[in-house]
């Protein structure tokens, strides 16, 4: 019997989910979230992590098609894009910030109705830092953020998809803590939000997101597990956020 295979027959409930996902590589964390997301039929509402279709492997299935079988329209469009961007983080080409700015305007602004597949085409193949070069730009062009023009440009999955892939470039570590925020808030715990995102960033920049998180809860993020969690679940969660100082 392996390691995780022990652990499952000796823990239950959310103490069992949050031991068995530090026992996973980064990747392997993602990839299982991933399947076990889309085996139970649940649509993912924000970009997933970027990583290559090949993730789901070991599970004997290829992640893009697995999206393509379990969601339609233009949010299937938008995550199978993310799956294809090349190198997400620091590719930046000058030449097409401008143009790309004016394409979304003329797209959205510009017209009567909206062009959505030159908005996601843009805002789902383009790397992080390049378009934050073209959220600036677009600002100037049409004197708003490109934020309100999805706003008004779009509605439901698709204006949560694009809002949130515009989020998470802009201002990546306050898009992360509103996340545990909202996991937090409510009559319960949304614990698979809690767990993922704590696990996935406690060796990166969890530290930095917990500023965040103090700044729009107004406590501490240790001081909202202590109020919403126990047991050896809730010991285990603030073993991994560490010291408040």
């Amino acid at each position: 019997m392996d390691l995780i295979a022990s652990l499952k027959s000796e823990l239950s409930g959310k103490f069992e989910r949050l031991i068995v996902a530090l026992m996973y590589s980064p990747f392997k964390y993602d990839a299982k979230e991933l399947h076990d997301s889309l085996k139970v039929n649940h649509k993912p509402t924000s970009p997933p992590p970027l990583f290559g279709p090949l993730s789901l492997a070991e599970y004997g299935s290829n992640l893009e098609e697995d999206i393509k079988s379990d969601t339609s329209g233009y949010f299937e469009r938008i995550l199978v894009c993310l799956l294809q961007r090349d190198d997400p983080r620091c590719y930046v080409d000058s030449a097409m910030v401008l143009q790309d700015a004016q394409a979304l305007y003329a797209a959205g602004e510009k017209i009567r109705g909206t062009d959505e597949i030159q908005f996601i085409t843009i805002l789902c193949t383009r790397s992080a830092t390049h378009l934050l070069r073209v959220f600036d730009e677009y600002q100037k062009l049409a004197s708003k953020s490109l934020e309100d023009s999805i706003r008004s440009e779009t509605h439901g999955s698709l204006e949560d998809a694009m809002l949130a892939i515009g989020k998470e470039h802009r201002t990546p570590l306050l898009f992360t803590a509103k996340l545990i925020n909202v996991s937090l808030q409510g009559a319960g715990t949304c614990d698979g939000t809690l767990i993922r995102v704590i696990v996935s960033r406690s060796e990166i920049d969890l530290n930095l997101i917990k500023a965040e998180f103090l700044k729009i809860a107004g406590k501490s993020l240790s001081t909202m597990i202590l109020e919403d969690t126990s047991g050896d679940y809730k010991t285990a969660l603030l073993n991994l956020c560490g010291s408040d100082k």
